[in-house]
């Protein structure tokens, strides 16, 4: 059986994103009696809710795709990235360790994706001054920046105008 690398599974997930949102794209030129998967019976139903929220959840990915660009911003980094936000708006520190437990990854997993959130300049990391074996990450002033204005784009395009994490 072939392996494939890191870098292959990456570029198929682009592929497939990029077609999913071609399909997407054409699903919206229709009109709303067009569409196979929408009725005037779907729209008033409970089920309306439920593809609205997963719409919005599809386009809330978009968005971070975007706003980020190229940088992977989903799962175990994505939720460290939202921790430092948090714990920083809370003028709260953050601890190395800390971002993996919460991230629900082995420290040495944690490491490299802080590594790679530092070298795109989101977050800074200091030698804890009370305990010199830990590592706390913080925000870059840049990071918060680029976080805060996800999260207002975020709720631009809520349809309640309220801003969510995803």
């Amino acid at each position: 059986m072939q392996q494939f690398s890191n870098q292959e599974i990456a570029e198929l997930k682009s592929r497939v994103d990029q077609i999913q949102e071609m399909l997407a794209g054409r699903a919206e030129e229709l009109p709303v009696q067009a569409r196979p998967d929408v009725d005037a019976r779907t729209e008033s139903s409970p089920k309306a809710g439920l593809l609205d929220q997963l719409s919005f959840s599809i386009q809330i990915r978009r968005i971070r795709r975007s706003h980020f660009g190229a940088a992977e911003m989903s799962g175990p980094t994505w939720d460290m990235m939202l921790d430092l936000m948090l714990a920083g708006s809370h003028g709260r520190v953050l601890s190395a360790s800390d971002l993996a437990t919460g991230a629900g990854v082995p420290l040495s997993s944690g490491l490299r994706m802080i590594s790679a959130l530092e070298r795109l300049g989101l977050v800074h990391r200091s030698i804890d001054e009370r305990d010199r074996r830990r590592t706390i990450v913080r925000l870059t002033d840049i990071g918060t920046e680029r976080m805060a204005s996800y999260f207002d784009k975020v709720g631009a395009a809520s349809p309640t105008g309220r801003t969510l994490a995803a």
